[in-house]
Formats: C-alpha cells, sequence, structure tokens
C-alpha cells in the first residue's frame, strides 16, 4: 500500500477504498436486517388469507392488521433516525432488531386480532428504525465509486425476505398444518433472522466517518477503521478536521434540505404506495383474477412472479446503478411502472386472462425494483449531510411507509369498488408523479458521500456547525 494511502485522513481514505472483505462485511451485517424487514412486512399477506378464514374480519380490520406495521414505521424510521445521528449509529444498532424479535414472536402468540395489530405496531416501530441506519452504515463505509452498488445490495437483500415468505408458507401449508398454527408459525418464524441479526451489528464499531466528522474523534475513529478492515484500509487522525453538528432545527430550516425531502421522501411515499398495496394484497390480486384458485395456487403464483421478476429487478438494479446514475435509474424505473400500470388498466379483458396479466404484472414488479424501490433507499443515505444523514433518511423512509400504510389499509376497499382495471389506473398516476417528484433530486453519482451532500458547504456557511476538532 501506498505511503499516499497511509497517510489519508478516515474520510478521504474511505472515499478511495477498494472493494474488500470489510465491505462484504458490512453489507451481510446490514443486508440481514432487510431481509428480516421484508420477510416480517410481506408474510402478513399470506397470513390474512388464513385469518379471514379464522375470523371473518371485516374489510377495515383486514386493511388494519396489514398496514399497522408500516404506519409505525414511521415512528421508528423518524426517532431512531434522529437518535443515530445525536448519540451515533451504534446507539441504536442492534436495538431495532430486538424489537423486531420480540414482536414477532408476540404477534405467533397472540390471542385475538386486537393484540396482533398491537405486536404489528411494536414490529413495525423496529422495521422503521432499521431503514436509516441500515442505509446509512453502508454509505459511510462505502467509496465513491461502488457506493451505489454496495448500498443497493444491502436493500436487495429484501429481495430474499420477499420470496421466502411464500416459500415458508408453501412448505407449511404443504405440511397440512392448520390455518390457526399455520399463520402463527408464519409470523414467529420472523424472529429466528432476527436474532442473528443482533449478534452481528453488536460486534461492529461506531461508523469512523461519524467519529471523525460529527464526535471529533480522529484517533479513534482512525483506529477502529483499521481494526475493522483488519488493516486493508490504513488511516490516519487528520491534525485538523471539522467537526460538524446540524441541529434538527436546523436541518428542517434549511431550505435545501427541505427541497431535497420533497424530493426523497416524495418519491419514496409514491412508490411504497403502489408497492405495498400491490405486494401485500398480492393474494387478493390473484384471486380476483382467478377466483377458483386454491391458496397454494395463489401463493405459489405470487411466488413465481417474484422469483421470475422481482429478484431480476432488483440484481439488474446494483449491477447498474453506478454506471447509469442514481437519479437516472429512479426516471427509468418510474416509467417502466407507468407503462406497464397503464397497460394492465386499459387493455380491454387484461384481467381475466391469466398469463398476459401475470407477465405485465410482473414487468411492473421488475420496473419497481429496477428502479425507486432501489433508489429510494440509496439516494437519501447520500444526499444529505454526516449529522443529519440518518435524520434525512428517516424522514424519507418514514414518509414512505405512510405511503405504504394507506396503500395497503386502502387497497382492498379500492380493489372492492373500482376492480383490478381501476386499481392500476390509480397505481399508473402514481408513477407519473413519481417521474415528476424526482426532478427535485441532484445526481449523485461518482461524487463523494461530502460532494453529494455539499457538507463542506454546510461548514463553511454556519460557523456555529464547523468547530475544530
Amino acid at each position: 500500500m501506498s505511503r499516499e494511502t497511509l497517510s489519508r485522513g478516515v474520510v478521504d481514505a474511505l472515499n478511495e477504498a477498494p472493494i474488500g472483505r470489510f465491505h462484504m462485511r458490512v453489507l451481510f451485517t446490514a443486508g440481514m436486517g432487510f431481509f428480516t424487514d421484508a420477510y416480517d412486512l410481506f408474510i402478513i399477506g399470506v397470513a390474512l388469507a388464513l385469518i379471514k378464514v379464522e375470523y371473518h374480519p371485516s374489510p377495515f380490520v383486514i386493511g388494519l392488521v396489514g398496514s399497522t406495521a408500516l404506519i409505525a414505521a414511521l415512528i421508528g424510521a423518524t426517532i431512531f433516525g434522529r437518535v443515530a445521528d445525536v448519540f451515533g449509529r451504534k446507539a441504536v444498532y442492534g436495538l431495532e432488531a430486538a424489537l423486531m424479535a420480540v414482536a414477532a414472536v408476540g404477534s405467533a402468540l397472540s390471542p385475538n386480532l386486537v393484540w396482533l395489530i398491537a405486536w404489528r405496531f411494536v414490529l413495525g416501530i423496529g422495521i422503521g428504525g432499521d431503514y436509516p441506519v441500515s442505509a446509512v452504515i453502508m454509505s459511510e463505509y462505502s467509496n465513491r465509486k461502488n457506493r451505489g452498488r454496495l448500498v443497493s445490495m444491502v436493500f436487495s437483500m429484501q429481495a430474499l425476505g420477499l420470496i421466502m415468505g411464500p416459500v415458508v408458507a408453501l412448505i407449511i401449508l404443504a405440511l397440512g398444518v392448520n390455518h390457526d398454527l399455520a399463520w402463527r408459525l408464519m409470523l414467529g418464524l420472523g424472529a429466528i433472522p432476527a436474532l442473528g441479526v443482533i449478534y452481528l451489528r453488536r460486534k461492529m464499531p461506531e461508523s469512523p466517518r461519524f467519529m471523525a466528522r460529527v464526535q471529533g474523534k480522529n484517533e479513534a475513529a482512525a483506529a477502529a477503521l483499521r481494526s475493522y478492515t483488519r488493516d486493508q484500509v490504513q488511516a490516519e487522525a487528520e491534525v485538523r478536521e471539522p467537526r460538524v453538528r446540524l441541529s434538527f432545527g436546523q436541518f428542517v430550516s434549511n431550505p435545501r434540505y427541505l427541497l431535497l425531502l420533497v424530493g426523497t421522501a416524495g418519491s419514496w411515499f409514491l412508490l411504497d404506495y403502489t408497492f405495498y398495496g400491490n405486494s401485500i394484497s398480492s393474494p387478493l390480486i390473484l384471486k380476483a383474477l382467478a377466483p377458483h384458485a386454491s391458496l397454494i395456487q395463489d401463493t405459489a403464483l405470487t411466488l413465481l412472479v417474484f422469483s421470475l421478476f422481482a429478484l431480476p429487478g432488483y440484481i439488474f438494479a446494483f449491477l447498474a446503478i453506478d454506471r447509469v446514475g442514481h437519479r437516472r435509474l429512479q426516471f427509468l424505473g418510474f416509467t417502466g411502472m407507468a407503462l406497464g400500470f397503464l397497460l394492465l388498466g386499459v387493455v380491454p379483458g387484461i384481467v381475466k386472462e391469466v398469463l398476459p396479466f401475470v407477465v405485465l404484472y410482473g414487468l411492473s414488479y421488475f420496473f419497481t425494483e429496477f428502479g425507486p424501490n432501489t433508489t429510494t433507499f440509496v439516494l437519501p443515505s447520500e444526499l444529505y449531510p454526516v449529522s443529519a444523514r440518518t435524520t434525512g433518511h428517516g424522514l424519507s423512509a418514514g414518509t414512505g411507509k405512510v405511503g405504504a400504510f394507506i396503500g395497503t389499509f386502502t387497497f382492498p376497499l379500492v380493489l372492492s369498488t373500482l376492480g383490478l382495471s381501476g386499481v392500476m389506473l390509480i397505481a399508473t398516476s402514481t408513477a407519473v408523479l413519481g417521474i415528476m417528484v424526482t426532478f427535485l433530486l441532484p445526481e449523485p453519482t461518482g461524487k463523494t458521500l461530502e460532494e453529494a451532500s455539499s457538507e463542506d458547504l454546510v461548514e463553511a456557511s454556519s460557523p456555529l456547525q464547523a468547530v475544530n476538532a
């Protein structure tokens, strides 16, 4: 390793470090949380099909059971996001997974739907808290060149959780487990990966970038980076490295960051309204498409759509994001979604033909993953300054989950009122709005985190926020 590399400070060393094993360790540690998030969020769709048979709840209660975790995620993302900017990423990294583990077990043991809704609320707080911290941990360890790929690979672990839900459900149903025990097993099994996540995350050090730039612990940051990377990245404490602190009031009153919030939070809201409404309610969509199919057949078809269309979308996204551009990929994805949903809504008779509908429905999933479902996670992790990075990401993710709550809660009602064609036309309009909101965002591809977030400009313009270490 060159002497030039050895003399770099923590931030410069991270920005230029080649991809190494430590990147994969961070990726796996953060990504396993997203595997758990996806499993817990989407397994409720299959479980609801069994709960309906057992409890005969009203459409209102069905919507509440399916969407409670999503509205709670707003609370978790907002609170944990801010706490991680004030006290550090490690202060909450693992705590959110503990909430998910406890809530998964509580959901499985719920004596009635009231308790199930309560435990799903606790689960949602943990899931929401996982979004900003996992995204930012990965972005702050990433280099300039591959940051989009690394952060999107963390998010792509959602695809495995998305697929694992129907797989687990098919196994349980195929074994002939009675319906009451079956849905409890489906929900309770989410505690297993969450426990593994707790162990992995508590072994991680504080983000060296946060330690150096916000806490002013330059020597400790350099030592932590050398230790965690096993000397693959050699960094030295800089003699004078600015310490940045941006309060919540300064953040939300800054016109630049308010405009960014409209872009990152707005696009996430529009994406999640459509994505979660369709995904969690996919058994209802497929039942409306093929009303005489069995639950196992509907679940198998859901798994087929996720495997053949959603999973490749995640893969192509992380392979292409740093070449295509982070913002440009969001444009492409929203455009593909809009076209797919439009065809599903206007082509005569397509909602009665299983194969054509499933193909177009699957293509809409592909462009969802190959675009905004990935980029809405990546962009907030790089466009905000280090002392407000998890705050900005948390507000964006939380706003997205409000859209997810509305989409999931209202989907059964909209489906019963407007039918499949009407649902698809509403999804078309949200995708078009997503294209428009994306124009508000800058293109961060190829820039360092400090350049993408204009962090140095914040320091220079706000003397109270820049303090010599």
